[in-house]
């Protein structure tokens, strides 16, 4: 089992800046991919960003691209979303993911961090 803990969601305006952090504990050496999903009201869940947690291979939404920048700090077992540039249209439950080395698909989820970009 892996348990995910999000935070730094908040209330922004258009162009303003937030970094969310997710921190991982449990069966963290089993850890192979962790990603950001988001979801607005009435709409289903978007992937955002993913990175390896060997390699650092990054993958972004083309929505983000540009103005959002996903990390991970191993030795802490902890992974980041620097968001740039906001838009009102980024407003949503974001929500950190990830999978292991044995299913390789996400299967572990946080509760979800708000963030609102009001214009």
């Amino acid at each position: 089992q892996v348990q995910l803990v999000e935070s730094g969601g908040g209330l922004v305006q258009a162009g303003g800046s937030l970094r969310l952090s997710c921190a991982a504990s449990g069966r963290t050496f089993s850890l192979y991919t962790m990603g950001w999903f988001r979801q607005c009201p009435g709409k289903e869940r978007e992937f955002v960003a993913s990175i390896s947690w060997s390699d650092g291979n990054t993958y972004y939404a083309d929505s983000v691209k540009g103005r959002f920048t996903i990390s991970r700090d191993n030795a802490k077992n902890t992974v980041y979303l620097q968001m740039n540039s906001l838009k009102p249209e980024d407003t949503a439950v974001y929500y950190c993911a990830a999978s292991t080395i044995a299913t390789r698909r996400f299967e572990y989820w946080g509760q979800g961090t708000q963030v609102t970009v009001s214009s």
